[in-house]
């Protein structure tokens, strides 16, 4: 539940143990960083130091602090899995697979239009099938994606290329390097 705390146990905190001091009552890591969890506080301190991270949460509003420690969590985390890039990696990769995604909706939308009004003059046809090759040669439109801004040439693989390639759309481990 947000804004209230478990009452404390008279252990230290995970934050406490680690700088291995004295946690007193008036402790700012206690209620966000329990002894239970030991490896969360060690990330955030790992990544942005204990002093910043009591800087931080005592700037910002007591309502507010429970979602800043997550949030230091989750960039943490994310920097050790990826130093260069941290989150900015794992957003760069999603929005090349959406873009991806949004290509390959275009792509079916069209084969749909192809196959959903059936004439029996050829040109019809092949106008058709000029409006599929006029998406399948169309780069990915990356105007609504400011992260991505000159990536253009980044993800321009169809999805059939990376399947035939990696035999799979999934498991991704690590976002690629496109900035």
């Amino acid at each position: 539940m947000k804004g209230t705390h478990e009452p404390r146990s008279s252990s230290s905190c995970a934050a406490c143990k680690l700088l291995k001091r004295r946690c007193v009552p008036t402790c700012i890591f206690a209620p966000h960083f329990r002894s239970d969890e030991p490896n969360k506080f060690a990330k955030v301190h790992k990544v942005f130091g204990a002093s910043n991270v009591s800087k931080i949460l005592t700037e910002v509003p007591e309502e507010q602090r429970e979602d800043t420690v997550n949030s230091l969590a989750y960039e943490a985390e994310a920097r050790l899995r990826d130093p260069v890039y941290g989150c900015i990696g794992a957003i760069a990769m999603l929005q090349g697979k959406m873009a991806e995604l949004q290509q390959d909706l275009a792509i079916a939308r069209a084969r749909l239009a192809c196959y959903g009004h059936p004439t029996s003059s050829s040109s019809s046809s092949s106008s058709c099938y000029t409006m599929l090759e006029d998406h399948l040669s169309s780069e990915p439109n990356f105007a609504g994606f400011p992260a991505c801004s000159g990536f253009s040439n980044g993800f321009t693989q169809s999805s059939t290329e990376f399947i035939s390639q990696h035999g799979t759309t999934s498991g991704f481990s690590y976002p690629p390097y496109i900035l």
